[in-house]
């Protein structure tokens, strides 16, 4: 099979598509015949060996790229209650594997997968798992209550985006910093107040809410200059894996590494399902053309996810 591996650690341009051995499902795994994988700002970091840098794994010689999938299983192992010919979405949240999600075939555990929604195809779908999954940890982090107010920086992302729409679910009130170009986008995924990332964050925001708000998903990273606008003793959920910011004025800082669970994952896609999130691809690549996409995504401006099609 093909599959898109990092050995040279020097960004996009240093990317391998190779040929090697389709893997084979242990015990409690299976084995998706990929239809989709998304490129993630991670699967940058890791072509530039910024993970390595930041301590989030050792140095090895080949890394494997990519961490949200849509396919069918085509295999199982022993003890998956998952049947062959099932359509699912799947997270590979290991970093150090030396083939992931960026390639034909990924075999994952049985609980890092589960059946994919019914009313969007698999393209889209592959766009679920992982920024999904992040905001939706992110907010459980934070254990805000209905009603409170929760700011979301980066909210024209894949994680902000996804946080926005969430936190609407979960009844809180969304204040959502993003481009002042995002505005209307923001808006239609839920945000009851909107800022431009433009102008002060902190000063803004108190505007709306003198005290500051209860929590952050701090999609945008970027730190103490969001922390700013959050009351005393609220909370800050650090969507990066880099140093974390300081726990200023009593504030809790929860510093977000997103896992894979298929209780959280199934959940998500019945939310799908249900209308509550929505899915956004920007566009599609085959996975030939996996560096014209890793190119396209670090250049900044994406509004949803670019995706391979094996």
């Amino acid at each position: 099979m093909r599959a898109l591996v990092a050995r040279r650690l020097d960004g996009p341009d240093a990317l391998e598509l190779i040929e090697t051995a389709v893997p084979e499902p242990a015990a409690g795994q299976v084995r998706i015949k990929v239809a989709a994988t998304a490129v993630n700002p991670v699967d940058l970091a890791v072509s530039a060996g910024k993970v390595v840098q930041f301590g989030l794994t050792g140095g090895r010689d080949q890394f494997g790229l990519g961490w949200d999938v849509a396919g069918t299983i085509d295999s199982i192992g022993p003890g998956s209650d998952l049947e062959p010919g099932t359509p699912v979405i799947g997270l590979a949240d290991l970093l150090g594997r030396p083939l992931k999600t960026h390639a034909e075939y990924v075999v994952l555990d049985a609980d890092a997968v589960a059946p994919a929604p019914h009313n969007v195809d698999l393209t889209h779908a592959s766009t679920i798992a992982l920024n999904a999954l992040t905001a939706l940890q992110a907010l459980e982090a934070l254990q805000l209550s209905q009603q409170q107010t929760v700011l979301i920086t980066g909210a024209a992302g894949g994680v902000g985006g996804y946080a926005v729409e969430l936190a609407k679910h979960f009844g809180l009130t969304v204040i959502a910093s993003a481009a002042a170009e995002d505005e209307d986008l923001v808006q239609r995924l839920g945000a009851d107040r909107f800022v431009s990332r433009a102008d002060d964050l902190s000063a803004a925001v108190r505007k709306i809410v003198p005290a500051g708000v209860d929590g952050l998903v701090d999609a945008a990273v970027l730190g103490v200059a969001a922390q700013e606008a959050v009351r005393n003793q609220g909370g800050h959920a650090h969507v990066q894996g880099g140093p974390t910011p300081p726990h200023l004025r009593g504030i809790r800082v929860v510093q977000i590494f997103v896992h894979a669970n298929r209780a959280e994952l199934t959940e998500l896609v019945q939310l799908t399902e249900a209308g509550a999130i929505s899915t956004r691809v920007a566009d599609t690549y085959a996975l030939e053309d996996a560096v014209a996409a890793y190119k396209r995504l670090a250049k900044g401006g994406v509004r949803g996810r670019l995706v391979l099609v094996p």
